[in-house]
């Protein structure tokens, strides 16, 4: 009988919390419940006993249970302004979704003939895509919507007689332009709001615009890696542009016109931008009444359950029944796992830095690492926390380990911001394994790219992406 992923959770969590109640008998009872709360959590994400929102919950729950928190305290991340970032801005990911409006904006930008020239060209229309929209939309929500576009170009390619496909390199370039491209914006991957969160409880408050500036280059940096990583498989198959333009021209010459809910979405998404933007903006050009002032009245929160609430009051004329541009019925298909996830988790974290057990695991790191190897201590953390993204969530790895980063950065007496920037960053850039990041699942569900395929792939794109993380961080902190 060979046991499942859950069973082996089920078995591996309980052991591994005696495991390190025995080995944590040293330190203060608050954090060696902590320290143990954590790793039962950490097994349990791991394997997915459950849903990963309720093992964020079950660790709450232990944690009252054991004494650590007060039930007025413990859920109140619940309620915390970034819970209604998420909610608005899946909303509006939700809207794009059910008008057609990600689809059409796939189609308009294929349809280009300077991405009909070649398979590469082709790869680079549907990539653009997809990094662009993630830094908006959810990045599973992208690659959902691109799968089925991209299917029906890759049989028109590969040909009856070959047994080599692109389809791998292809799908998986899509995914990892999503992940790329996510951690351009605030909104754009779980992972970053959940450092600005931590970061603001270090007094250091970043807005949308600034950690575009921070983020964007880097991402840009992995992204162009990335195009010249894929057009090196991609120069090995044939291709044939007719047919591309006949399957393009089809399906856009079978989209129904621009319908009122499109541009209603389109309308509302582009003031949310406009709003987000706009504090960044007037602290550049050192406007600082208008700067305190959107900032204190448009925060990032608010603007995004603004742009919601407009979906929800603005009818698209009668074709919605005379309902708004989103409906009830669309509040149940967000992603409540990940903002649930995100509520419990960051309930989780916070123990970690309350109970002293970040300053416990900072000063044990910082005891044979010398301050002044900041490159190599960079790596590290970079590189450490992006392979343990391989074999659990982003949100959770990013949940767990941010709060204990800065614990060591606050023991080196080194700055925060940008060593927390790497290490966020780099909770999106798992490229190897399907449970990395939900694209891999989605573009490996595919049934057309092997694993050996992917783990071989993104292992080259890991170690990559580790290197140009650390540049940057090193780049920054040496302004």
């Amino acid at each position: 009988m060979t046991l499942s992923r859950r069973n082996i959770g089920l078995l591996l969590a309980p052991l591994l919390a005696v495991i390190m109640w025995w080995l944590t008998g040293g330190l203060e009872p608050q954090a060696r419940k902590v320290a143990t709360i954590m790793v039962f959590c950490l097994a349990f994400w791991m394997t997915e006993v459950i849903p990963l929102s309720m093992t964020a919950f079950l660790g709450v729950v232990m944690a009252i249970l054991t004494g650590i928190a007060d039930i007025n305290t413990a859920f109140q991340n619940l309620g915390h302004p970034i819970i209604l970032l998420f909610i608005g801005s899946f909303l509006l990911a939700r809207s794009m979704t059910r008008h057609g409006l990600d689809k059409r904006i796939a189609l308009f930008i294929l349809s280009r003939k300077v991405f009909q020239k070649s398979l590469f060209s082709m790869f680079l229309g549907f990539s653009l895509v997809s990094y662009v929209l993630s830094m908006w939309v959810s990045n599973s929500v992208t690659v959902a919507m691109l799968l089925p576009l991209m299917i029906g170009v890759l049989q028109l390619i590969q040909e009856p007689e070959s047994r080599k496909s692109p389809a791998p390199f292809f799908l998986l370039g899509i995914a990892y332009s999503a992940s790329i491209g996510g951690v351009s914006t605030i909104i754009g991957s779980p992972p970053n709001l959940i450092g600005v969160n931590y970061l603001a409880k270090e007094g250091i408050s970043i807005d949308f615009l600034q950690w575009m500036m921070m983020a964007l280059p880097i991402s840009l940096s992995m992204y162009a890696f990335m195009l010249l990583y894929v057009r090196w498989f991609l120069k090995k198959f044939r291709f044939s542009a007719e047919g591309i333009r006949a399957y393009v021209e089809e399906h856009t010459h079978t989209q129904p016109p621009i319908s009122k809910g499109e541009q209603i979405t389109m309308g509302v998404f582009t003031l949310a931008v406009v709003l987000w933007l706009s504090p960044g903006v007037f602290n550049l050009l050192g406007m600082e009444a208008a700067y305190t002032f959107m900032s204190t009245y448009f925060a990032e929160s608010t603007v995004a359950v603004l742009a919601a609430l407009l979906l929800f009051l603005i009818p698209p004329g009668q074709e919605n029944g005379g309902e708004g541009t989103l409906t009830a019925g669309d509040l149940v298909k967000i992603d409540w796992d990940t903002i649930l996830l995100f509520g419990g988790g960051m309930a989780l974290g916070q123990l970690v830095v309350t109970s002293g057990l970040a300053d416990v695991i900072g000063a044990g790191i910082t005891s044979f690492i010398d301050p002044g190897q900041l490159i190599i201590l960079v790596f590290v953390l970079v590189g450490g926390v992006l392979m343990l993204t391989e074999v659990s969530s982003n949100t959770a790895i990013a949940i767990t380990f941010v709060p204990i980063i800065i614990g060591i950065l606050n023991q080196l007496q080194l700055p925060e911001l940008y060593p927390v920037l790497g290490v966020v960053v780099a909770c999106s850039m798992a490229f190897m394994l399907p449970v990395a990041t939900p694209p891999n699942a989605i573009v490996y569900g595919s049934k057309q790219v092997p694993i050996s395929t992917m783990v071989k792939t993104g292992l080259v794109l890991n170690l990559v992406g580790t290197v140009v993380i650390t540049a940057w961080v090193v780049f920054y902190l040496s302004l």
